[in-house]
């Protein structure tokens, strides 16, 4: 099994806790923290992911 390519999130500041995203072979989105990147990693699809961060960027004081 090919180990995922993470990348860091944008929208994470230095030195704080991460977001890290990846693409599984399947098309599957991945996502975990840098707190304990094994412990826990999230699976999602495209559609998912993008209604997600259009509702966060919605509900978001600016």
């Amino acid at each position: 099994m090919t180990e995922p390519r993470w990348q860091k999130s944008t929208y994470s500041e230095e030195a704080s806790s991460c977001v890290y995203v990846a693409t599984a072979p399947t098309g599957t989105i991945l996502l975990r923290e840098s707190d304990d990147p094994t412990e826990t990693i999230l699976t999602t699809g495209t559609h998912q992911l993008g209604a997600l961060i259009s509702t966060l960027r919605r509900d978001t004081p600016r």
